[in-house]
This record gives structure tokens, C-alpha cells and sequence, in this order.
């Protein structure tokens, strides 16, 4: 799903808003400001990443890549 720079930029902020939330020791409830992306808020207070999981790259895939660049 496309998401425009200013919706994803208020969800990165709402995530990282609730990540200090859980440092300061604050309550797991959204506050009215952040209602919009309370989900992005709460995933930040719990700790989860926004998003799809990162997937580490294979080592062959560096092989190949490093191989390449090597090449003449």
C-alpha cells in the first residue's frame, strides 16, 4: 500500500512517540495527538517494527555482487 510522505513521516514520528512513551514508563494508551496512528503508537510503545520484516541478504547474493564488481 502506497503512503504518502506526510502520512509516513506522522507514522514514523507516532512509532517513535511511543517508543519513548515505554522509556519515560508512561501507560500504554495513545494519547488524543496521536489517535490518527495509534496503531504506529502502540507498535512503537511494544517494541515491533513498522512495516514488513527485514530480510538479511544471502551470502550468495554478496558473492555474486562482489564477484561482479570485481570483474573487469
Amino acid at each position: 500500500m502506497a503512503v504518502a510522505k506526510k502520512d509516513q513521516e506522522r507514522i514514523t514520528y507516532s512509532w517513535m512517540y511511543g517508543q519513548q512513551a515505554r522509556k519515560d514508563g508512561k501507560e500504554r494508551v495513545t494519547p488524543a495527538f496521536w489517535r490518527e496512528h495509534a496503531d504506529a503508537w502502540l507498535q512503537g510503545f511494544d517494541g515491533e517494527a513498522i512495516g514488513a520484516a527485514i530480510t538479511p541478504i544471502s551470502a550468495t547474493m554478496e558473492a555474486e555482487v562482489d564477484e561482479s564488481a570485481v570483474e573487469d
